[in-house]
């Protein structure tokens, strides 16, 4: 049974001890500490490009809470594997959407705003959305891994989230590519399909390419601009 904690300094601290002592766990045995922890106060936020999170997720929690951010700019093969998703496994999907459309964006900021500012329009599509999705959590969970990016080398598996006063979870922080490929094939997951076409991290359309074999996975991600992360954990 979960004892849910609404204390900021008591969560806090609970986050800092688990971190320590949950650090080389399995990703399974986090999630499910984080659900007999926090119960419903637990969401996952997913773009549905770290699919293995999802799936442990609902072998862990079952029924847990997942968020996904529909952009407006995602891949048609992103939307039908969050879907998919939503049919097969046992999760509550709930679509968060940015508070204007795309052409309401346009009719404000000019076309292809990704183009001339990503991060202002990742800030309206992705960042905000988020802030609504977490609001009513305690607890959240990522597929960030430590080998993703240079910015993403100190992650610890459970944290404190001083920007948003949560505790946050990234349970596959210290596994590899391969050991989530491994994961994958072991448990038949059900991947997105532009994983075939040699997209390794996958963003938004307009902002995402494949990548060629050896390249760095993000490289396909705002290919040719000064930007690496999209915000939501910076």
């Amino acid at each position: 049974m979960s004892t849910v904690v609404h204390d900021k300094d008591a969560l806090r601290t609970l986050a800092e001890r688990a971190g320590a002592e949950l650090e080389g766990a399995h990703p399974f045995d986090v999630l499910a500490w984080a659900g007999e922890t926090f119960g419903g106060d637990l969401v996952v936020a997913s773009s549905m490009g770290d699919e293995v999170l999802v799936h442990l997720a609902s072998r862990a929690v079952p029924g847990v809470d997942v968020i996904f951010l529909d952009t407006g700019y995602h891949f048609a093969e992103t939307i039908g594997t969050r879907d998919a998703f939503a049919e097969t496994t046992d999760i509550r999907l709930r679509t968060i959407l940015p508070l204007r459309t795309v052409a309401e964006q346009d009719a404000e900021h000019g076309p292809r705003l990704h183009d001339r500012d990503p991060n202002l329009c990742c800030a309206l599509r992705k960042v905000e959305p988020l802030e609504r999705g977490l609001a009513p959590y305690g607890a959240w969970v990522t597929g960030m891994r430590r080998e993703d990016a240079p910015t993403r080398t100190d992650i610890t598996v459970v944290g404190w989230d001083a920007k948003r006063d949560k505790v946050k979870l990234n349970p596959l922080a210290a596994w590899t590519q391969e050991q989530v490929d491994a994961y994958a094939t072991e448990h038949q997951v059900l991947l997105n399909p532009l994983r075939q076409l040699g997209y390794a991290s996958i963003g938004c359309a307009p902002c995402t390419r494949a990548v060629a074999p050896g390249e760095d996975p993000r490289a396909g991600r705002w290919s040719g601009k000064d930007k690496t992360e999209c915000g939501l954990h910076t």
